[in-house]
Order: structure tokens, then sequence, then C-alpha cells
């Protein structure tokens, strides 16, 4: 394609599925068709909405490729007829709609783009839920995770983006009125995806991700166009931050001019805090300080940024213009008079040069109380280190003059006792730093002045060379003490940023992996910052604090002020620490923390809300199973039970008594399946809403295994249960309806002709395990977990069995008294059920809190007051347990 100019894409983005935007996009092309552009709909899904379908009338409609995939047919885009038909426009909706394998692109964003590389036009549509970067925000807000997603990136590509938007309001009334989906399928997306929580939060997002943008481009168009001067499309304010005690007063007023341009709480978009770093790193700037100003900026809703130059009115004017900035907040200067000698300051240079940016001098406490040219007194070198710097300070000169005055030392010339008091001098710079070395200085100088300059023992200087040679030693001594001194603070300080980077690392990437418990981050606090203990406390609706999780040595804050240390993760969660007060730096460190246990606290929140998502929808299967059994499955039995009563009822022909006793076991037949499957049903919805409270006592197999046989032919089954046997700690009722639907599972897949089915039983160590082996056709390896999911029907199931619940209230009852039901190959052929029970004396000695041992025999159909196991038999007897094996059958694929 070589010399071909690149297509142009225009996308209409949709807000939410039926804001419009097929509509819009048609209505598009048809004012381009009727202009007399040569355009073609290369696909577009009208959904079955008339409005939409009615645009395409009198244009050229592409016909579609038809595919076969999985026993079925499907329509895609036929690119390779729309680049041989090569208009000048083609519309292509649902751009991140995947294509049917053998399609030839995977993505229709990629048929897309071959149209625009062979220099076609493309109209294409796309919603904001189908963005990747997105794609989780929309599962957390709406439940509902995206299959079908497109690259930001393609999006981002396109030379128009039209945002299609309808308030949730409007967009409920469409479809309620069955604008948008069948009148069948409107409940249900009212209730779900279409709450109008739901579409508001995915407006919001679609009109941020506009909005940005519209940023981009405008950035861009500025920069393409050298363009400096401001465009006040949107008010921007930037704080300049000098990490001084004027900061959070200037952040507060940055914010409330913020928040007054904006009508509400300043966007991270509009709020900006800057701080201007040399490039040699040696401003002396309190971390502490900026520290707290960063957080306090994070809390009113802005963002920090942080640039590096030597010239920091020029630094924050460049910052200012290339964030479109329309207003600069500074701090009136804290230099005192005198000092504006050396300059008219930074805030008087900023406004002289600002120029059509807004400057905002602000007024503070700290106004001309001075900055301070030397670092403060107290530093980062421990006490020791100030001890000793401070000894040799002071002892340090008389020292020297004595060892200097001994007759070993000789008679050596002022200038080498100079560099001998200045050798000593550094030594203290570098052992106690700066204030103790400038003590040495000046007390060195006047020992000195006593005891080595003529004349000796009085304080007058006679010749000029020693005064001079003093003074210097004394302007040397301070400056080689500063250098000294910020090198050894610029040391300790990079050391620190080390440890501080990778304990954050650490810490992030542990979160990060979602593999580290609360305890052991906590843990980590503790050991971090060497406390006795550490709790995180929640704030109850009563404003009462309770502890939520605590680890450490001695008892552990319960409340606020019990703590030595305290930081908020939320607006209900706080970390108290006990052991020590932390310094301000380590406070910092204790705020990242915090900031990762608040992330790690909500991806548990979202886990769990994942968990019961998955959970509604499987109830929601449920219900919709239940609804089909009922139609269906349930159905048959009563038609059955109603035509042979109306036969029997009949006076329009005479019934022999062969006729009527056929009508009457027909009529018993289809009440045991009837019941068999509302027995199963109430089963399974019992599983479903937890309700199922097994009263477990000890119980001997022989007890069960009889009661399960009960209409099964006894040629049909062989037993194998020892005498011998340990006994079972289960619910007896529900133990036997488990074992019952199998083994009827059994016996109706169990060829005729075949050797007798198996029931066996063995101990294994603590536990007791009881197989039912059959030998039918089998289920495959990748089957065999999915015969325990309610409401399956495999391959060859026959039809009009059942509903598919037997299975899945077998494993549901097993795994209700602390057992397992898994499944095996029998050796020749078939499958064997494994029911893996706790011997009695294995497990707790508790179980009788339960509702009774009626309590889960009613479950399974039992009158109250009937014994648990003799429950399961009366209400299996007869055609009733074949009903529901028949029942149990239709989960398998007529092999078990």
């Amino acid at each position: 394609m070589d010399g071909v100019a690149r297509g142009k894409l225009r996308i209409y983005l949709g807000a939410a599925p039926g804001v419009g935007k097929t509509y819009a996009a048609l209505s598009e092309a048809r004012r381009r068709h009727e202009r007399g552009t040569d355009i073609v709909i290369g696909f577009v899904e009208t959904h079955g909405r008339d409005r939409t379908a009615d645009l395409l009338d009198g244009m050229e409609v592409l016909p579609r490729r038809t595919l076969a995939h999985r026993d079925g047919t499907f329509e895609e885009l036929d690119l390779r007829a729309l680049l041989a038909r090569a208009p000048r426009v083609a519309v292509v909706d649902e751009l991140a709609h995947t294509n049917v394998p053998g399609a030839g692109n995977a993505k229709r964003w990629q048929d897309v783009d071959e149209l625009l590389a062979a220099g076609i036009d493309v109209i294409s549509t796309v919603n904001i839920q189908h963005l990747e970067s997105l794609n989780d925000v929309v599962q957390q807000i709406t439940g509902v995770r995206q299959r079908e997603t497109i690259p930001d990136e393609i999006v981002r590509r396109a030379d128009q983006i039209e945002l299609c938007d309808m308030s949730p309001h409007s967009l409920r009334r469409r479809m309620s009125h069955g604008n948008i989906y069948p009148a069948e399928k409107i409940d249900a997306a009212l209730s779900n995806y279409f709450r109008e929580g739901n579409l508001t939060a995915l407006r919001e997002l679609a009109l941020l991700w506009v909005a940005d943008r519209v940023d981009e481009g405008l950035a861009r168009y500025r920069g393409e166009h050298k363009i400096r001067q401001t465009w006040e499309a949107r008010e921007r304010v930037v704080v300049a931050l000098t990490g001084g005690p004027e900061g959070e007063t200037l952040l507060r007023r940055a914010a409330r001019v913020a928040a007054r341009s904006r009508g509400g709480r300043p966007q991270p978009s509009h709020l900006m805090a800057v701080h201007v770093v040399s490039s040699d790193g040696l401003r002396h700037v309190p971390p502490e300080a900026l520290a707290r100003q960063r957080q306090l900026l994070a809390e009113l809703g802005g963002t920090y940024h942080q640039v590096v130059g030597d010239d920091i009115p020029t630094a924050l004017l460049e910052f200012a213009r290339g964030v479109n900035a329309t207003q600069i907040v500074l701090g009136s200067s804290r230099r005192r008079s005198w000092q504006y000698v050396f300059g008219p300051g930074v805030g008087s240079t900023v406004a002289r040069e600002s120029g059509d940016i807004d400057v905002h001098i602000v007024t503070h406490e700290e106004v001309g109380r001075g900055r301070g040219l030397l670092p403060p007194l107290a530093g980062s070198l421990g006490t020791m280190r100030l001890v000793w710097g401070w000894a040799l300070g002071l002892l340090g000169p008389l020292v020297l003059a004595a060892l200097l005055h001994l007759p070993i030392a000789g008679e050596l010339g002022l200038t080498t006792d100079v560099l001998v008091f200045l050798t000593a001098t550094v030594i203290t710079a570098m052992v106690g730093g700066l204030w103790p070395a400038v003590c040495s200085a000046v007390w060195g100088s006047l020992v000195l002045n006593l005891l080595f300059t003529p004349p000796l023992y009085r304080s007058t200087i006679n010749q000029l060379d020693n005064a001079i040679a003093l003074v210097v030693f004394i302007l040397v001594g301070v400056l080689v003490a500063i250098v000294v001194d910020v090198s050894k603070r610029r040391s300790v300080q990079a050391a620190r940023a080390r440890a501080e980077a990778s304990t954050l690392s650490l810490l992030a990437g542990s979160v990060l992996d979602g593999q580290e418990p609360l305890p052991a981050l906590l843990l980590r606090i503790r050991e971090t910052f060497a406390q006795r203990s550490v709790a995180l406390l929640s704030q109850e609706d009563n404003g009462e604090w309770v502890r939520w999780e605590a680890v450490g040595v001695g008892p552990p804050c319960d409340s606020p002020d019990d703590a030595d240390a305290l930081v908020s993760v939320s607006d209900s969660l706080a970390l108290a620490l006990r052991g020590h007060v932390l310094p301000a730096a380590d406070r910092r460190i204790l705020g990242a923390f915090a900031t990762n246990i608040g992330i790690a606290l909500e991806r548990q929140r979202l886990t769990l809300d994942a968990a019961e998502a998955k959970r509604q929808a499987a109830k929601n299967k449920i219900r919709t199973a239940l609804l089909a059994a009922v139609s269906h499955d349930l159905r048959t039995p009563l038609t059955s039970i109603k035509a042979s009563v109306s036969s029997l009822r009949s006076a329009d022909f005479d019934l022999d008594e062969a006729d009527r006793a056929e009508l009457l076991e027909n009529i018993e037949e289809s009440t045991d399946r009837l019941n068999g499957l509302v027995g199963n049903l109430l089963d399974m919805s019992r599983l479903q809403t937890d309700t199922v409270r097994p009263n477990l006592r000890d119980v001997g197999l022989e007890e069960v295994v009889p009661a399960t046989l009960i209409g099964i032919p006894p040629h049909s089954v062989y037993v194998e249960v020892p005498d011998d046997l340990p006994r079972v700690r289960v619910d007896a009722g529900l133990l036997e309806r488990a074992v019952a639907n199998v083994v009827q599972n059994a016996a109706r897949h169990n060829p005729e002709g075949a050797r007798p089915f198996l029931i066996s039983a063995s101990a294994l160590g603590d536990v007791v395990e009881l197989r039912v082996a059959d030998h039918g056709p089998g289920v495959p390896d990748e089957s065999k977990e999915r015969i325990f999911e309610a409401f399956q029907r495999l391959g060859d199931a026959p039809r009009g069995t059942g509903i598919g619940l037997g299975l899945a209230v077998a494993r549901g009852f097993t795994e209700a008294v602390d057992g397992t039901l898994t499944v095996e190959d029998t050796p020749g052929g078939g499958l064997t059920m494994v029911f893996t029970l706790p011997a009695a004396g294995s497990g707790d000695a508790g179980g009788d809190a339960g509702d009774g041992a009626g309590g889960d025999a009613h479950a399974a159909g039992a009158p109250a007051g009937t014994d648990a196991g003799a429950a399961g038999a009366a209400d299996t007897a007869g055609a009733g347990r074949a009903g529901a094996g028949a029942d149990m059958r239709a989960t398998e694929s007529g092999g078990a």
C-alpha cells in the first residue's frame, strides 16, 4: 500500500449499551450518502430495532460472510470483498467484536486497521466498557467481566471520537419501552446491568475518558504550534512548595482557589503542587515537612510534582506553562529585609515574568522571619558523635597547644601551627558535624592568637601576615566544616533513602502479589519500626474503636489514645503502634505501609465481592433451571397422571380390569417420579441457601446401606460391608439419601445381563470409604466433575428422565456431613462413586446441636418424628426411590 494515504477513523463511543451509537453512526453515513459520498455498509448490527434498520434503506449494504463454527453458522464482515469494492467510506459496527475462527483476523479492529491502511475511511462504534484499561473497573461496578475488549490505543488513534451519551433515567425508560432489548429480557436487564448506579458510573467513566483525550489533543496542538500563552479552557492552579512551614497554608489557599473555579472539590488535574530541587541536590529541604505537605495535598485532591532547576522562577514558570496553568500560588518571602540586596526574590520574579498567568502572593505567619543560612543544629548524627564532636571542638585546641609546646615539637612556624589546628577542625567536622567544627575553628583561632602569635599571651597581633593567617584560618575552618557537614548529611540521607526505597519496594511487591496476609503485613511493620505491638483498629458506627487485628508482644492498643504512633488507613481504620514515638521521617514510611494495607484490604473486599457475585450468578442459574424444570420435567408426570385419571373417570368407553390396573400403575409410577423430582428440587434449594443443618452421631453403615436398596432387584447388586467396620460420624438421614441416589444411578446404568454392580466398604486410617461401582459405559475424564453440577445432562443422557440434580444433591449432602464424594473409573469399564466419611472418634465430639435427626430427614421428605434412617427409607421406598434414580441419571452421560 505504498503511496496510499491512510484512511481516517471516526468512532462513536457509547457510554452504555443502548445510548444510540449505531443510530448516530448510520445517521452520519446517510448524511454523507445523500451528499454523494461513495459509502458502503460493511457490517451493521441493528439488534432488531426498526428505526435503526430504516436508516439502511437506499444504501449499499455489503453481503456478510457466513462461517461455520461449533455446529453453528455465524455472519462476519467480508473484509476481502470490502477491500475489493474499495469505497471512499465504510461503516463497520462493533469495533471490539471478536471474529469467529476462520474469519482471518482475530478482532474486528484488526479488520478496520486493514481498511484504513488501504486508504478507506471508516465509521465505527464501541462502548466504554470494552476499553481494555477500564475492564477491571467496569467489572467492579457492574459485576460483569467484558470478554470482548479493545486496546485503548486503537481508540486514541481515531481521528474523531464522538461521545454518545444519555442520562441513566432516559436510558432505563428506553429500555422499559422495549426500544433496546426484547420484552422477555427487559426485567433482567433493568435489575442487573442497567441499574441506575451502574449507568451513572459508566457515564462518568466515558465523560472522564473523553475529557482526557480532549486534554491530550489540546496539549498536542499547543506543542505543534508552539503556543506558550495560557488558554483558560480549564482553571489549573499550581502552588509552589519550598518545604517551609508556610506550605500547608499555601496548599489550603490554593485548594480554595481551585474549588471556587470548579464549583466544588478540586480534581487532580486542576490542583498541582510543584517543588523545585537544585541539580546538585544540596539545597536543604526538611523531608518530613514535605512529606506532611504531600499528604495534605493528597487529602485536598491535588497532585505533587518535583522538577529540577537551579533557577527557581524559571523552572516554576516552565512547569506552569507546560501544564497550561492559569494561576500560580506563592508564599510571601521569608527573607529578612537586608537579604533583598542579593536579589528581588522568587515571588517578585515570577510575578514579573508570568505573562498571562495570574500570580497569588499569599501572606503567612513566617513572613520576614528569615530562612536561616545554615542547616539546623540538630542533625541526623547520633548522640555519641555529637558528644565526641563537642569534646574535640572544646578540648582539641588546648591539647594541640600543649603538644606543640613540648620540646619534641621544636621551633615550628605559625603556618605549620595553623595547618595543625585546621586539621583538627576538619576532624571535628567529620565526627560531630557543623557546630562543633565552628566552635573548634573559633576557639582554635583564639588559642593560636594567645599562644603562638607575637606578642605571646596577649590578644593583640603585631604583624599583618599573622592577622591575615588567623582570619583565613577561621574562614577555611568554617567553610571546610560546612562542606564536610553537608556531605555527611547527604550521605546519611542517601543511605536512609535507599533503605526506604528497598522497604517500600518489598512492601509494594508483596501487596501486589496478594500473597501476604494482613497479620504478616502488621508483623513487618513491627519489625521495621522496632515496636512492641502493632494493631489495626476499626471505628464502629457508634464511634467506639475495636481491635481488628494485632501482632507483637505485650498488650496491643485498644484505642488510638493508647498508641505511641498512629496513622490512618481509611476513614474508619487506623494503625496503632505501641513501643516508642516515631520521628517524622519514619512516619512517612509508616504512611506508605498504611496505604498498602488499605490496598490489601480493598483487594480482599473485591475478592469477597467477586466470590459473592459468583455465588449470586450460580443462584440465578439455579433459579433459571428450576423454572425450566417446572415447565418441562415436572409437567411430564403431571400430564401422565391427569391423562390416566381422566381415562378412569371417563364414561365414554368401558375399561376392563387390566386397563384399570395399567392406568393405576401409571398413576403410581408418575406420582413416585414426581415425588422424586420435587424431593431433589427441595434438597437442592436447601443446599443452595445453606439451610442444611446435619445432626451428627455415630452410625454404622450396615444401618444405612440396606435402606438404600429398597426397590433394587436383589440379583443386580452385590454388597460387601464387613461386620467389624468402624462406625462413622454422620447424619444418617442425609447420608442415606446421598447413597440412595448413587445406588439408583448405578442400578439404572448397569447393563442388563452384566455382573451385579458392587457396594463395598473399608476402613482407611481415620476415614471409612464406601464404594458404589457399576459396569456401564463410563464418563470421559474431562466430564467427571461436571456430573456433580446441578442441572447437567451430558451428551447421551436420556431426555425427559429428570432435571439433573441427583449427583449434585448426593455430593452436597455428603459434604454437609464432613465427607467427600469423588468419582473413579471402574476397572474393566464403568464408574465408581467413592464416599469418604469420617470415622467415629476422629473428629469433634459435638454434633447434636443441629436441628435434630428429623431436621434433614424432613428435607428428604420424611414426616416429623421419624428416625433419620427410617425417614430416608420411607421417603424413597419402592418406585419413589426409582424416581430419584431416574432423576439422578439425567445428570450424567450414561455411564455411572
